[in-house]
């Protein structure tokens, strides 16, 4: 090999090394945004009231309403959503046991019937009692459940946002294959989330009304929309509280099927 040769095939390995740095500092940000994403958010409790639009492919609108409350962050968290209205689902609640490093364990409560099941990971993608939420929607989604990739930056309702690629690892167990999550820029807020199953769209969450709210940034309404069958729900969230005393006892199948 002459010399010149020798220069480039040396020029050709220090751009594949630089190529390659550049490309794991991308996805080493990307993690960071999200776990900051994440950080931002963390509170020891949360409760709120929740009210519901469903919206129909053909305009048709039926309200719901449920209290949601949590105990516990960052993948370790439990919640229990119950609705109070309408009167055909009131008392139908579900308990969300998250875990870091694997997908949630989940329970519902159908007083109707007075029964409890717990819900098959092959069921998760079901939408929750006729929202466009799915099960799966309802748990937490953990940094450490995804690989990420930097897709670039973006406008969002007027805020420049990070917009970043996760696609979830073996164990998360996930309908969906990979997710596109818009993060602001000035407070680390999650602005939207779209997620794909199989290479279709499969489902798109707007965070909006963000409002400060005891230090932690947080969407007052969420808009859900299930591209598939043209529907989307809208959740505004009330009365909303953070870090206030929460019974761990709550959070229990007994207390499952005891509160109603």
């Amino acid at each position: 090999m002459n010399r010149r040769a020798t220069i480039l095939a040396v020029l050709l390995v220090v751009a594949l090394v630089v190529c390659g740095g550049v490309a794991l500092a991308a996805a080493q940000d990307a993690r960071q945004i999200v776990a900051e994403a994440q950080k931002r958010t963390h509170s020891a409790s949360e409760r709120y009231e929740g009210s519901l639009q469903v919206v129909n492919a053909k305009g048709k609108i039926a309200d719901k309403s449920w209290i949601f409350t949590r105990i516990g962050s960052s993948g370790n968290s439990k919640s229990v959503l119950r609705f109070t209205e309408p009167a055909e689902v009131k008392g139908v609640a579900l308990l969300v046991v998250n875990h870091p490093d694997r997908a949630s364990d989940q329970w519902m409560w159908t007083p109707a019937i007075a029964r409890d099941r717990r819900i098959a990971l092959q069921d998760r993608s079901q939408r929750f009692f006729g929202t466009d939420f799915s099960f799966e929607d309802l748990e937490e989604r953990d940094v450490d459940q995804y690989d990420y990739r930097m897709l670039g930056e973006d406008s969002m309702d007027g805020a420049a946002c990070w917009k970043i690629e996760a696609r979830p690892k073996e164990s998360k167990s996930s309908q969906y294959t990979l997710s596109r999550v818009w993060i602001r820029k000035d407070n680390y807020a999650f602005a939207l989330i779209e997620n794909e199953s199989k290479g279709q769209l499969a489902r798109r969450l707007k965070y909006l009304d963000l409002k400060n709210v005891q230090g932690i940034w947080t969407a007052l309404r969420l808009e859900m929309t299930d591209l598939r069958k043209n529907s989307r729900t809208i959740l505004r969230l009330g009365r909303l509280e953070y870090n206030a005393p929460v019974d761990e006892g709550d959070f229990t199948l007994q207390a499952l099927r005891r509160d109603q």
